[in-house]
């Protein structure tokens, strides 16, 4: 139990340690920024740097003093607003003095108080205020940090934006007595229930690779040998599969703290065209190592520690032999767990908690139920080269998930690189490898040439290359209908070289793009109800709904007779003019920047109607009154369409 409340400490220790590392540098440095303007549109900037006692901040140092690369640190503002352009460069009041430094060999260095003064000239509309953040690298002795501290600058000349109100009145968002839309709790529910499958099948596949298979027999082995009786080796296998499946759950924990302090982080993070990009090259990167050109592992250190606390001496020893199998099993879980991570990131928190906890619980029975009844190893297929074959496999798989990154950070940048057809052809050419690898045409690390190949690789290149048939004849809009089961993953019919001008991934729908106003005008013009349409550019659901759900006719129909639709991208990347920009109080008191046009709808989304995944279907009264319970994810074209009707009713007197 000792060691149990020990690594609870330990897990928490790390959790904390990059707030404390941040937090030992608060009050090191205080500034204070004036900007005087020079003409209606050229502003003098003097900003005073107070250094704490026996601290400094760096200056730029060549080279050429620092023994090594040159250092290119001195404080500096970066601002947020891109258009404003620096005239003249920073001036500092006094001259850096060139010491001997622990850290480098030499580097120019400020302590006490400086100031800078520096010119901008600001093109087009100026804010009132002007915000950005202080960057510098301050040290003393071996300690050093680096430091970004926020500023904002009041502007004489400038003027408030006008923001887009974001809240609507309380009483509009109060759907009516006995409102349709009971159906958002059950989608919730069976949400959650689809990403613990999800996760338990990811914990299967996981259970076939090399690094976690050969482990069952060996791990059983060990608690019916050394357990004393055979009542505790069941006690023990039961310890160890609970503390396998505690060890996943608990790895979700520092996403829940995350989303306390912001709930639409899990959002920023699945749409972020960076961190896209950057799962991208981590996807390519796990695949290379399944390909078996080298192994992921954690640091041997780790596993030799969580190992030597491992044992059948107390409850904390069989937590850590957990602890050790998660750790040594990580070449082949972690490319799995990635994909579960990034996969479920949409839904939030618990949405990954559900999947972990799934993936954990599949990992964690074989090792069970085996401690129970030992005598089924005996029908556990012998490991071999059938197991390099799975994780070759899963290496195919995971270089196509990739392109699924790569693809979710074109959509929402709108860089035109993975087109529907490129995107298509891309994972046909990955289908084709699989298959002629399956038939042994292409070799890869370990492979034999001139070895048997068995019947179920053989049936395997097969299904490979009949799949890839289905995407290239999919490719040609006459033949979408071949590929409705992968609705969602390729970019959606109106992202495509072949698509006419006209076209829209929304088909007849897309009345209104982006823009509520004009939906609300347009609305009582025509009497209607405003349909709204919370969704994003890579948002695998809202795709799915698009072309399984509103292609069906009576939807189709009923939404074009009966609604104004309108489509808010909440993660839209384009930047609001900056006289729309705006600092935004919610009701929780919590402040945001409001920059980009994603920024805008998924507050509007989040302070309205206390949901912040996608999609959301919202069906208001032109007066902006709410008709129905909104509803997430509905894949019955039936049951949408009852609610579609439902919510047309209520608003009629």
């Amino acid at each position: 139990m000792k060691n149990i409340f020990r690594f609870f400490v330990a897990v928490f220790a790390l959790l904390t340690l990059q707030h404390n590392a941040f937090a030992q540098t608060d009050g090191l440095v205080k500034v204070k920024a004036l900007a005087t303007p020079m003409n209606d549109s050229t502003y003098s900037l003097t900003y005073s740097i107070e250094i704490a006692k026996d601290w400094h901040i760096y200056g730029n140092t060549p080279a050429a003093e620092t023994g090594g690369d040159p250092l290119t640190v001195a404080p500096t503002i970066v601002f947020v607003l891109e258009t404003i352009k620096s005239t003249v460069a920073a001036v500092y009041s006094k001259q850096s003095a060139l010491q001997k430094d622990v850290l480098f060999e030499n580097a120019f260095v400020f302590d006490g108080s400086i100031q800078v003064t520096e010119t901008f000239v600001i093109r087009g509309f100026q804010p009132d205020t002007l915000r950005g953040t202080l960057q510098l690298a301050i040290a003393k002795g071996n300690e050093f940090y680096q430091q970004e501290i926020p500023v904002a600058i009041f502007l004489s000349n400038g003027k408030k934006a006008a923001g887009v109100q974001v809240l609507l009145p309380t009483t509009a968002t109060i759907p009516p007595a006995g409102a349709c839309g009971e159906v958002a709790q059950d989608s919730k529910q069976s949400s959650a229930w689809s990403v613990f499958i999800l996760g338990f099948l990811g914990g299967l596949i996981a259970l076939i690779t090399p690094c976690v298979f050969p482990m069952i027999p060996v791990t059983v082995s060990f608690f019916t040998k050394r357990s004393k009786t055979k009542k505790q080796g069941i006690k023990n296998g039961l310890l160890y599969g609970l503390s396998i499946f505690l060890i996943y759950v608990l790895a979700s924990l520092p996403f829940h703290i995350a989303g306390n302090v912001q709930p639409e982080i899990f959002n920023s993070i699945s749409t972020s065209p960076v961190l896209n990009i950057i799962f991208f090259v981590i996807f390519i990167f796990f695949s290379i190592s399944f390909f078996g050109y080298f192994e992921i592992s954690l640091p041997s250190g780790i596993a030799n520690k969580a190992d030597a606390k491992s044992g059948l001496g107390s409850l904390g020893g069989i937590f850590f032999m957990a602890i050790t199998l998660a750790i040594v099993s990580f070449s082949c879980t972690g490319p799995i767990l990635g994909t579960l991570l990034v996969g479920s990131l949409q839904g939030g928190a618990w949405a990954l908690t559900y999947g972990m906890a799934g993936f954990g619980f599949a990992l964690a029975l074989p090792f069970t139920l085996f401690a129970i009844f030992p005598q089924w190893l005996q029908s556990l297929p012998k490991s071999g080269g059938w197991l390099d074959t799975v994780k070759k496999v899963l290496a195919f798989l995971e270089l196509a998930l990739a392109f699924k990154f790569l693809s979710n950070a074109d959509l929402v940048q709108h860089w035109g690189l993975l087109k529907r057809e490129v995107f298509l052809g891309i994972w046909a050419l990955i289908s084709i490898g699989l298959a002629l690898y399956l038939w042994g045409k292409l070799q890869l690390p370990h492979d034999h040439k001139g070895a048997k190949i068995s019947v179920g690789r053989k049936i395997g290149g097969v299904a490979a290359i009949a799949f890839s048939m289905v995407l290239i004849m999919g490719i040609f809009p006459k033949n979408a209908y071949l590929l409705k089961f992968l609705s969602g993953f390729p970019p959606p019919s109106g992202y495509s070289i072949l698509a006419m001008p006209t076209d829209d991934n929304r088909g007849v729908h897309a009345n209104v793009v982006n823009d509520y106003e004009k939906a609300l005008t347009l609305a009582k013009e025509q009497n209607k109800p405003i349909l709204i349409d919370f969704t994003g550019w890579a948002c695998v659901n809202c795709r799915k709904m698009e072309e399984n759900v509103w292609t069906d006719p009576a939807v189709a129909n009923y939404i074009k007779d009966n609604f104004i639709l309108v489509s808010l991208y909440v993660d839209d990347k384009e930047m609001l003019p900056v006289e729309k920009r705006f600092k935004y109080k919610g009701k929780t008191g919590t402040e945001k920047e409001i920059n980009s046009v994603g920024d805008l709808w998924a507050t509007f989304q989040a302070e309205n109607f206390n949901q912040v995944t996608q999609p959301l279907y919202v069906v208001m009264s032109p007066n902006q009154q709410l008709l129905s319970n909104p509803v997430g994810y509905t894949p019955d074209a039936q049951v949408y369409l009852e609610w579609l009707q439902c919510s047309v009713a209520k608003g009629k007197p």
